[in-house]
């Protein structure tokens, strides 16, 4: 991913992945502990992070719902179009 100069956003689950501190290409949260508190800053830099991860979670989820994709068996590249209009598709029926 580094190298294609792509990122990712992802919860704590991730965390270790990457271990380059000055370029990340896996953005995590920051964790708390017992004896840890977050301070204001980390608290609104996860809210930020779980903003920028909800849209995607939730177009994951309402993708889900259309049973073809369990039996998917094409091209790739067909599956990338398929894909584009289940969730126009999707955005339609929400909005409706």
């Amino acid at each position: 991913m580094r190298a294609a100069g792509l990122g990712a956003l992802a919860d704590l689950g991730f965390r270790g992945l990457d271990n380059d501190v000055c370029d990340p290409v896996i953005v995590t949260g920051f964790h708390a502990s017992r004896t840890h508190k977050l301070a204001a800053g980390q608290k609104d830099a996860n809210r930020v992070l779980a903003g920028g991860r909800a849209p995607v979670g939730h177009g994951f989820a309402h993708l889900k719902n259309w049973r073809i994709l369990a039996k998917l068996r094409i091209d790739p590249a067909r599956a990338t179009q398929l894909l584009r209009a289940l969730l126009v598709l999707t955005n339609l029926e929400v909005n409706r």
